[in-house]
């Protein structure tokens, strides 16, 4: 597939310092770096009128273009024989779930390699063979995402019809999707809605923030299940629903109030918990479960629930710091 470029970047000296490529992704909206790095190595970028390599640092005083035909490799994803955790399927649609550690599909930047393998998405396709066409060849049949170190309960449609109508229910919030977190810390509310506006970081591009005043709206509600005290400290286990499927929702709302999730170190939370008496301990995963969903069937009209229990690895981890 191909498309055509002409742009022109003058950088001002509040860059100076900013990698190429880290300059460019926060300049060009919805890409990412890996595509930037992508259209550096192909020589669709120079700098004052020379090629560059991504890791250039800025002096504050260039002129970038992007220009020429940018080819970006058509990709598809392929089935693969990877077992899954099928909590309910028919004709229209299936109902997985997934394990962390798992991405649901290949990104942008994906090749070939490695990156195009072993996701949801290519276990789909090994297990169903056709999935409904709508997100197009490297996301068939995705309706709705998971992050990879998230556990729990996803829904997939198997045909166009049932992936519209599915769509049209998750835009319309009609989907109910309940999560268990454990937390860093005790909040000081019981319960509690979380309703601010979410963006990408400027600076961190793997990031999400809640400090932009251009972000999407996004609701998180919360309540708490128990508070944990241990000899690691203080934890809070909650129960939470979100209005909307923003990026890092539930991640970066709750690192938000000071609490960020156990596990998750992109939003502050530590790579090992300590204890003088016990050593440390580590979770290899963010704590966060996808535990329920809820939705209308798109051909039938009924409204079907489902839920998945913590997996064995949380609850090892829970029993081991109570």
């Amino acid at each position: 597939m191909e498309s055509r470029e002409s742009k022109t970047f003058h950088v001002s000296s509040e860059h100076r310092g900013k990698r190429l490529d880290q300059f460019l992704t926060s300049q060009i909206p919805e890409t990412s770096r890996g595509w930037v790095q992508q259209l550096i190595r192909q020589k669709s970028i120079s700098v004052n009128g020379a090629p560059a390599k991504a890791s250039l640092r800025l002096r504050g005083d260039e002129t970038i273009h992007l220009i020429g035909t940018v080819e970006k490799p058509r990709l598809r994803a392929v089935p693969e024989e990877i077992e899954l955790d099928v909590v309910y399927e028919d004709d229209d649609l299936a109902v997985i779930n997934k394990p962390a550690g798992m991405m649901v599909h290949a990104g942008a930047g994906a090749t070939e390699a490695k990156s195009n393998r072993g996701t949801l998405v290519n276990a789909l396709l090994g297990r169903f063979g056709a999935l409904s066409g709508v997100s197009g060849d490297l996301r068939p049949g995705i309706v709705h995402r998971l992050d990879k170190l998230t556990s729990g309960l996803i829904v997939v449609a198997k045909n166009d019809p049932a992936h519209r109508q599915l769509a049209r229910e998750f835009s319309g919030r009609r989907v109910r999707k309940t999560y268990v977190a454990l937390v860093h810390g005790w909040l000081a509310k019981n319960r509690g809605t979380v309703s601010s506006a979410i963006s990408r970081d400027l600076i961190r591009r793997t990031r999400m923030t809640t400090r932009r005043r251009d972000g999407r709206s996004a609701v998180t509600h919360y309540e708490l299940l128990r508070r944990v005290e241990s000899r690691f400290g203080k934890f809070t286990l909650l129960r939470l629903e979100i209005e909307t499927g923003r990026t890092h929702q539930i991640r970066v709302h709750i690192a938000s109030l000071g609490h960020p999730v156990v596990g998750d170190t992109l939003y502050g939370a530590p790579r090992e918990l300590n204890s003088q008496a016990l050593g440390s301990i580590a979770l290899a995963r963010n704590f966060l479960h996808a535990a329920e969903l809820e939705f209308t069937h798109p051909r039938s009209g009924q409204r079907l629930r489902f839920s998945r229990p913590l997996p064995k690895e949380l609850e090892s981890f829970l029993n081991s710091i109570e």
